[in-house]
């Protein structure tokens, strides 16, 4: 089931000040789409809308993804002034490095966990009565990560709260199967975002963030279940899934890790 070529979708992105929810929201943009754009930084969100196409058609909405209610409170908004939603993107994520071991990282697994599932949910949930209730496919897309398909040193909680975003997904996909309702998850493999920028070990296939834009709009309007962009990386996910324990173990448990959050910084 494709969307209907020559309409404007009304797309809804989470995560929308910077990174991959930025690029979805040019790519969208230029193809016409009317956009709602969540993000915390309201200047941030002004600052991309002032470089998109027909600014004036597009509405912001400056909420935190971990506060359920001013979510909901959005999310209607976006469905009161536009008759309802085609396209609703989860890209509001986080990435630390944690080692479980340390006190100081417990609350980190929350908070990540918090952002990375939790609001994957509390996005999707306001959308689905009105997106059912429409005549017109619809599309419901989890963000998730190759690094959710093994668990790696120093990133437990990010590889774990990926792997539940495939999980919640797939059952979603089949809950949702007999609607008009599509449930895509990407993967994205190393995708050039500041996020990634603070990573301290090699990226192999490090794609712009603009490129996986174009090519994760292409799996949307398709309703593919699942893809991992760009598909080097999913050639070598698959890999890895294949390892064995003892090999994988011994390729990777000495592998560099990523940054643990800063004492006194915001998760």
């Amino acid at each position: 089931m494709t969307l209907t070529p020559g309409r404007a979708d009304r797309v809804f992105i989470t995560g929308a000040s910077s990174g991959i929810g930025a690029a979805l929201a040019r790519e969208y943009a230029a193809r016409g789409a009317v956009l709602g754009l969540l993000a915390r930084r309201r200047d941030a969100l002004a600052e991309l809308v002032a470089t998109l196409p027909h600014p004036e058609r597009h509405r912001i909405y400056a909420v935190d993804v971990l506060d359920r209610e001013a979510l909901g409170a959005a999310a209607a908004d976006f469905i009161a002034a536009h008759g309802g939603a085609d396209i609703v993107i989860a890209s509001a994520g986080i990435s630390h490095g944690t080692l479980t071991e340390r006190p100081e990282d417990l609350p980190v697994f929350d908070t990540v966990f918090a952002t990375n599932v939790n609001a994957t949910v509390s996005t999707f949930a306001p959308f689905i009565f009105q997106m059912k209730v429409q005549d017109t496919p619809c599309r419901l897309v989890g963000i998730g990560s190759v690094a959710g398909m093994r668990g790696m040193r120093g990133a437990g909680a990010y590889c774990a709260s990926k792997a539940a975003v495939h999980s919640y997904c797939e059952a979603l996909r089949l809950e949702l199967h007999a609607s008009n309702i599509r449930v895509v998850t990407i993967a994205p493999g190393y995708i050039d975002t500041p996020m990634t920028r603070n990573n301290r070990f090699p990226m192999p296939f490090l794609m712009p963030a603009e490129r996986f834009a174009a090519q994760a709009f292409e799996v949307i309007a398709r309703g593919r279940s699942f893809r991992v962009l760009p598909w080097q990386m999913g050639v070598a996910a698959k890999v890895l899934r294949l390892l064995p324990d003892f090999l994988f173990d011994a390729m990777f448990s000495s592998a560099p890790t990523k940054r643990r959050r800063q004492a006194g910084s915001k998760a």
